[in-house]
C-alpha cells in the first residue's frame, strides 16, 4: 500500500473532525476547580480557579478604571482585580461593582502574582456572582 498525499490529507481531516467533535461534546462538562484562599500557591499562577467568600472592601484605582476587591473566605484574604473592560460589561448590564460589598460571592479568575502576593483577575462580568 502506497501512502500518498491524498491519503495523508484524508487521515488528517478525519482526525481533526474527531477532535473538534470531542471538544464540542466535552467542553460544557469542564468545570473550574474551586479552592480555599489558603490553598492558593505560586504553582497555580495562570490557572483559572474559583473561590467563594465575602467581599470586605472595594476600592477603585487612582485612575478609577480598575477596582480592587478584598475577599475573605475564612481561611485567608485575597485581592481580586476588575479591570475597566469588566466594569464596563457590568455597567452595560446595569450592575454596579458596589453591589457586591459585604455579600458572599463566587469568583472565577486567573491567578496572578503582584508584589509577591497572589491575586485573581476577573475575565468578564460573569466571573463574579452573589450566592446565598
Amino acid at each position: 500500500m502506497e501512502i500518498t498525499d491524498d491519503k495523508i490529507l484524508k487521515v488528517a481531516l478525519i482526525t481533526t473532525l474527531i477532535g473538534i467533535i470531542g471538544l464540542i461534546i466535552f467542553t460544557p462538562t469542564i468545570e473550574v476547580k474551586e479552592v480555599k484562599i489558603e490553598e492558593l500557591n505560586k504553582g497555580m499562577i495562570d490557572e483559572e480557579l474559583a473561590i467563594t467568600g465575602v467581599v470586605e472592601e472595594i476600592k477603585p484605582s487612582a485612575s478609577g478604571s480598575t477596582y480592587f476587591l478584598k475577599v475573605n473566605d475564612g481561611t485567608g484574604i485575597i485581592t481580586i482585580i476588575a479591570f475597566n473592560s469588566v466594569i464596563s460589561e457590568m455597567e452595560d448590564s446595569n450592575i454596579s461593582i458596589e453591589m457586591f460589598k459585604d455579600k458572599k460571592v463566587k469568583i472565577v479568575g486567573k491567578v496572578t502574582e503582584y508584589n509577591s502576593k497572589l491575586e485573581l483577575i476577573l475575565s468578564n462580568s460573569n466571573s463574579i456572582s452573589i450566592i446565598n
